[in-house]
C-alpha cells in the first residue's frame, strides 16, 4: 500500500480549549485569552499541532458562545482583539495552528441581522431567518417546540436549539454572502482553519413539512440533517473562501453513516477535509434518546469504528474523539474512572491515537479528568441539562436520584468543569470564584503531578503524540480488525508497504488472553508502546494481558514510510 497524499491537517494532532474553563488569567472566575497566552508552552511541550478554540465571539452566553452577537467581536469576558492577536501570534512563533469554532447554522437573537429581522415583516434582514404564520411539530434539541413567537411581529422563527438561537435561512444568497465574507475576515487575519458547528443542519427541506408522529422523527431530523441543498452549500463556499487559503475543516454533522461522510469528506468532493460522526457517542443511548443511558458491548464498539476505517479510507478522512466539550469525559464513560483510571485512560489514548484519521484532544483528557457527578442541580450551568432536568421534574414519573444518575452519566458540565492544572485552590484555574465548580479531585489530578510522574496519563499522551509523528504507518496504514467478535479485547493491525503494526487493548477490569492469528503477522513484531511497565516484548501465540492493559507492536523496519 502506497502512502497517501500528505497533508497538515491529515498528519496533525488537534488540542480543544474550551476557553471558558481553561485558565483564568484574572481572578473573575471565567476562562480568557491571556490565560490560554500563558499556557502554549504547556501545549507546545506535550507535543501538539493545532489549537481549536470553541467560541469566543461576542456573545449574551444562553449557550456558553454558540449563540453569538457580533461575529468579528471577542467576548468581553475572553478579552480583546489585541489579546486575540498577541495569542494566534504566539501559537504560530510556537509552529502551532489555530481552528477557529464557526457557528453559522444560527446567530444569537441579539445579533443585529435578527434585531432588523423581526423589527417588521417587510425589513431588508427578514429573509435571513426562517418564519412561519403557524409552527410545525419539529422539536428543538434542547426540549420543547423548535419555534418561537415574535409578538411584535405575531410570526414564528424556527431554532432547532435554544430559542435565542434562531436559525439562519441559508436559501437566502445575501446570508451565504455574508458568512463567506466573515470567513474571509478571520482567514485574512492568519487563522488556520474552522470546526463548523452543526454544519450539517444548514439545509432545511422546502415546505418545512410536520415529522411523522413517534420514533426518532418526532423531532424533525429527517427534515433538517443533512438537507438537500447542504452540499451545493459547502461546495460554494469551498469554491468561494476555502479552496483559496490552505486551511483545515472539520464539520459537526449529526446522523451520518460513512456513506453520508464521503459525501462531505470524500478527496474529489470539494467540501470539507473531515467531519465529526456520532454514531459511537451514541452507542450507549437507547431508545429514549441520550439521557436513556443503556449498556453496550465491546464487540459493538469496534464495529462502529472498524465500519468507519474501512469504508473511508483511500476515499475521505476520519476524525477521531473520544470526547469534547458536549460529551462526558472519555475515561468515566469508555473505561474505569476508579482503581483503575489511569490504565484505562492510557488504553483509550492508545486507541486514539493508532487509529486512522486526525486525533482530536479535548483539554483534561490528557490528564485523564473523569465526570463530575455534582449532587445538585443547581450546580450545573448547562442549559441542555437545565432544561432536560426541569421537564423531567414536571412530567413527575421519574425519581429525582434516577434523573441525577441521567445527568452525571451525559451532562455536557461533565467536560466543562474547570481544567486542573495543580492542587491549589480550585486547581489553579482561577484565584477568584469558578463559573463553574471544579471536580473536586482536583487535589490528586492534575497537570503539576502528572508533569513530574514519568508514568502519568500525561506524560504517556507526549510518547503517543511523538510516535504517531514518527511512523507514518499510524497515520496513512491501512486497517484490518482481529477477533471481531470477542467481547474483551480490541486488536487491530495497520499496515503501510512492508511496516506493520498491532494494537491490543484489553477493555475490562479483569485479565484477558489474546490469541494471535496464525501466519498474519510478521515475525519482526517488537513492543513499542505499553500502558504498563513490563510485559511480553514479542506477539507469541498467546498474549496475557492486566486490567485495561494496552500494547502496541511494530515491525523492526520501524517508521519505513511505505513508498
Amino acid at each position: 500500500m502506497k502512502m497517501a497524499e500528505r497533508m497538515w491537517w491529515k498528519e496533525a494532532v488537534v488540542y480543544q480549549i474550551y476557553p471558558r474553563s481553561f485558565m483564568d488569567s484574572n481572578g473573575d472566575g471565567i476562562g480568557d485569552l491571556k490565560g490560554i497566552l500563558a499556557k502554549l508552552d504547556y501545549l507546545k511541550w506535550l507535543g501538539v499541532d493545532v489549537v481549536w478554540f470553541s467560541p469566543i465571539y461576542e456573545s449574551p452566553n444562553n449557550d456558553m458562545g454558540y449563540d453569538i452577537s457580533d461575529y468579528r467581536s471577542i467576548m468581553a469576558q475572553f478579552g480583546t482583539m489585541a489579546d486575540f492577536d498577541r495569542l494566534l501570534s504566539g501559537l504560530h512563533q510556537r509552529e502551532m495552528r489555530l481552528v477557529m469554532d464557526l457557528v453559522v447554522n444560527h446567530t444569537s437573537d441579539e445579533h443585529e441581522w435578527f434585531r432588523q429581522a423581526r423589527a417588521a415583516k417587510d425589513n431588508p434582514y427578514r429573509d435571513y431567518y426562517i418564519w412561519r404564520q403557524k409552527p410545525n411539530n419539529w422539536s428543538s434539541f434542547f426540549g420543547g417546540s423548535a419555534w418561537e413567537l415574535d409578538e411584535k411581529t405575531n410570526e414564528y422563527y424556527l431554532h432547532l436549539f435554544s430559542a435565542k438561537q434562531p436559525d439562519l435561512n441559508w436559501d437566502n444568497p445575501r446570508v451565504r454572502a455574508e458568512i463567506h465574507d466573515l470567513m474571509r475576515w478571520w482567514l485574512d487575519k492568519g487563522v488556520d482553519g474552522f470546526r463548523m458547528d452543526v454544519i450539517g443542519c444548514i439545509s432545511k427541506t422546502p415546505g418545512l413539512p410536520d415529522a411523522p408522529e413517534g420514533g426518532k422523527l418526532a423531532w424533525g431530523g429527517a427534515f433538517f440533517l443533512n438537507g438537500p441543498r447542504v452540499h451545493e452549500y459547502l461546495r460554494e463556499m469551498n469554491a468561494e473562501v476555502l479552496s483559496h487559503y490552505d486551511v483545515m475543516t472539520v464539520g459537526e454533522t449529526l446522523s451520518v453513516t460513512p456513506k453520508e461522510a464521503l459525501e462531505y469528506t470524500g478527496f474529489n468532493r470539494a467540501e470539507l477535509n473531515m467531519v465529526f460522526q456520532f454514531e459511537l457517542m451514541d452507542i450507549d443511548s437507547g431508545p429514549g434518546g441520550k439521557w436513556d443511558v443503556r449498556d453496550w458491548q465491546v464487540s459493538e464498539f469496534k464495529r462502529i469504528c472498524s465500519r468507519w476505517q474501512r469504508e473511508l479510507y483511500g476515499r475521505g478522512w476520519n476524525s477521531l474523539y473520544l470526547n469534547n466539550h458536549d460529551q462526558p469525559r472519555m475515561v468515566s464513560r469508555f473505561g474505569q474512572d476508579g482503581k483503575y483510571r489511569v490504565e484505562s485512560a492510557k488504553m483509550l489514548a492508545t486507541l486514539l491515537h493508532t487509529l486512522q484519521g486526525t486525533p482530536f484532544i479535548y483539554q483534561g483528557e490528557e490528564i485523564g479528568m473523569t465526570n463530575v457527578c455534582f449532587e445538585r442541580i443547581e450546580d450545573y450551568r448547562d442549559i441542555e441539562t437545565i432544561n432536560w432536568y426541569k421537564e423531567q421534574m414536571a412530567q413527575g414519573e421519574r425519581p429525582v436520584k434516577e434523573i441525577m444518575r441521567s445527568i452525571c452519566a451525559k451532562s455536557r458540565d461533565n467536560a466543562r468543569t474547570p481544567m486542573q492544572w495543580s492542587e491549589a485552590a480550585h486547581g489553579g484555574f482561577t484565584t477568584g470564584i469558578p463559573w463553574l465548580r471544579v471536580n473536586p479531585n482536583y487535589r490528586t489530578l492534575n497537570v503539576e503531578q502528572e508533569r513530574a510522574d514519568a508514568d502519568s496519563v500525561l506524560n504517556y499522551y507526549r510518547r503517543l503524540i511523538r510516535f504517531r509523528r514518527e511512523n507514518p504507518v499510524v497515520v496513512y496504514g491501512d486497517y484490518t480488525l482481529l477477533e471481531p467478535e470477542d467481547e474483551t479485547v480490541y486488536a487491530f493491525t495497520r499496515r503501510l508497504g512492508e511496516v506493520c503494526l498491532l494494537t491490543v487493548l484489553n477493555f475490562t477490569a479483569g485479565e484477558q488472553t489474546f490469541a494471535s492469528p496464525s501466519g498474519l503477522l510478521p515475525d519482526n513484531l517488537r513492543l513499542v508502546l505499553c500502558n504498563y511497565a513490563g510485559g511480553e516484548t514479542s506477539v507469541g501465540p498467546t498474549l496475557h494481558l492486566r486490567p485495561y492493559e494496552a500494547r502496541v507492536y511494530l515491525t523492526a523496519a520501524g517508521s519505513a514510510d511505505g513508498v
